[in-house]
């Protein structure tokens, strides 16, 4: 078997053999790779259409739409392991606020980027949707 370059070793979640699904955003990791091109400014988008978590007050599912905007420094965030991350929130009770600036601290503290952005579209509930962003070091534009 080949060995992995250097630069993969500290990721874990993207050739796991068992997939372990966390409970919760605080049992999630988010894994990060060297950023090759760090001498330049480049967005990286996640989309995420499949969102979920619960309302704290009553306990029904929430769904929204989170896009996840960076302009990486040093460090990339690995896919899986923000999918893995999201998918954490799906058992968790908090209000769309709270989600969208607990996933933008998440990426600042694991990659430290230049700048980034998390901006959550909601279904609506009770007749309302409800939109949120939150943003770290500027506004990013979008593709």
């Amino acid at each position: 078997m080949e060995k992995k370059p250097e630069r993969f070793a500290q990721l874990t979640l993207l050739k796991a053999s068992e997939q372990h699904y966390p409970t919760s955003p605080e049992e999630a990791r988010l894994e990060t790779f060297r950023n090759l091109y760090a001498d330049r400014d480049y967005v990286i988008e996640f989309d995420c259409p499949e969102y979920t978590s619960l309302c704290p007050v009553t306990g029904q599912p929430d769904f929204g739409h989170l896009t996840v905007r960076y302009i990486p420094d040093q460090l990339c965030i690995e896919s899986k392991s923000l999918k893995l991350f999201l998918y954490s929130f799906r058992n968790s009770n908090t209000f769309h606020e709270e989600s969208v600036n607990t996933v933008l601290d998440a990426v600042v503290q694991c990659c430290r980027p230049r700048r980034a952005m998390v901006i959550g579209r909601f279904r609506p509930r009770g007749g309302i949707a409800i939109n949120v962003k939150a943003v770290y070091g500027g506004e990013i534009d979008g593709f």
